[in-house]
């Protein structure tokens, strides 16, 4: 799936739109950024705060001095990577450009958010295993194959190095009870740092949203 497939109908200004219009439009949509096109030319992606700071706003977008900040993913890009630049350039909206450069529509960080959820398995039921582990001894492989032997299937791996120089590597597995596969994995000499299934408390419930949030960069 590319990114074009998750274009939404996100409003537009042109550059003879006054901020004030601008304003209108994004308090009647919603949005905090829009972008302004021209015809089908990607100008700028504008924020509520730029406009607000204006100083002349009942003036044309084309003569404000804000006009410069231009974040755009090609349409043939993959979703994960719109959810970096969307994250890195902490924007909401999202202008997807064809291989001319021409504007095509935008997409929103709503939108990236519930692709990731539904796609890469984090939505689906079951649980959740934290193992920290040295990075000498990372093998997705031989993890794999624990989980394998209980019967467990791996819905998502997330791997991130902690401030102890270890990895931890996230396992969204397929299923909530997972007392045997984490005994598995204790036999096999790694760390289970966390549990997050069927039996989890309030406090385990907290963990497992915060893991959710880094995983998305939000």
């Amino acid at each position: 799936m590319n990114t074009e497939l998750l274009i939404s109908p996100v409003p537009t200004l042109h550059p003879e739109d006054s901020g004030d219009k601008a304003l209108a439009l994004m308090e009647e949509s919603n949005f905090t950024q829009l972008p302004v096109v021209d015809e089908d030319n990607y100008i700028a992606l504008v924020s509520e705060s730029d406009l607000m700071d204006w100083d002349n706003p009942g003036s044309a977008l084309s003569g404000a001095g804000f006009l410069h900040f231009k974040p755009a993913i090609s349409n043939s890009a993959h979703p994960f990577d719109a959810m970096r630049v969307a994250h890195d350039m902490h924007i909401a909206v999202l202008p997807v450009l064809d291989h001319e450069q021409k504007y095509l529509g935008s997409i929103t960080r709503d939108d990236l958010l519930k692709y990731i959820t539904e796609k890469s398995g984090i939505g689906t039921p079951g649980g959740i295993i934290v193992l920290e582990i040295a990075p000498r001894n990372y093998t997705l492989v031989e993890i794999a194959r624990i989980c394998e032997n209980e019967d467990v299937i791996i819905m998502n791996t997330m791997v991130n190095p902690n401030e102890n120089g270890m990895l931890e590597v996230t396992l969204k597995l397929n299923r909530s009870s997972l007392e045997a596969v984490v005994s598995s994995f204790e036999r096999h000499s790694y760390h289970v740092k966390g549990v997050f299934g069927e039996n989890s408390t309030d406090e385990d419930v907290t963990s497992k949203y915060n893991l959710l949030m880094n995983y998305i960069n939000m």
